[in-house]
């Protein structure tokens, strides 16, 4: 019987918004989301323009919004946007591919620049992997860094090939809809690019 794999990005492929984004919007309200990201815009406007890279501007807005908070109330939020919140950000469309490989018997690996604290939740309750970015956290509290680097562009597919020998596969699939997703879209057989929309 073929071994077969189908690594799958999560914002934007999976759902139909950043939910990163949307945690932020979720945990603080939306006043304080506007105001957060205009107080750090000088900071997004150094990403875009390519002065910084895409993991220390993330790492500011997560510590500007999530620095200092103890990791079992961060975590609690995390719970609860994954069970109210999240479900309706899921493209049904992917959902329903998601089902289909696994009647396929085939492996279904998450690859994810978004924190695994909510995205867990959400691959255990589907009985998949997932390959996240990480947080780190100091005492029981979080930092608002990053644990090792942001699961973005070739570092998912160096997770990936830390995780998983691809030898063993007789078959890839990848799934994405953004020029990060690329390189892990090259690793594969079969890729799709913006599949669900």
């Amino acid at each position: 019987m073929s071994r077969q794999i189908a690594f799958l990005d999560f914002d934007g492929t999976i759902t139909t918004k950043d939910t990163l984004l949307e945690f932020i919007k979720f945990s603080k309200g939306s006043f304080r989301f506007y105001l957060g990201f205009l107080i750090n815009s000088p900071w997004i406007l150094a990403w875009k323009i390519k002065l910084i890279s895409n993991q220390r501007a993330k790492e500011r807005m997560l510590t500007w919004f999530f620095g200092g908070m103890p990791l079992d109330a961060f975590q609690h939020k995390c719970n609860r946007f994954t069970a109210t919140t999240l479900p309706d950000l899921i493209r049904p469309k992917a959902l329903h591919e998601i089902h289909l490989l696994q009647a396929k018997a085939v492996e279904i690996v998450i690859v994810s620049a978004s924190p695994a604290n909510w995205l867990q939740p959400w691959t255990d309750q589907l009985g998949v992997s997932l390959l996240a970015t990480r947080l780190e956290t100091s005492s029981q509290t979080v930092t608002g860094k990053i644990l090792d680097r942001n699961c973005h562009g070739k570092e998912k597919v160096r997770r990936i090939r830390e995780s998983y020998d691809l030898s063993n596969y007789d078959h890839i699939l990848a799934y994405g809809d953004s020029k990060g997703d690329k390189p892990m879209l090259a690793l594969a057989a079969n890729s799709f690019f913006k599949p669900f929309r």
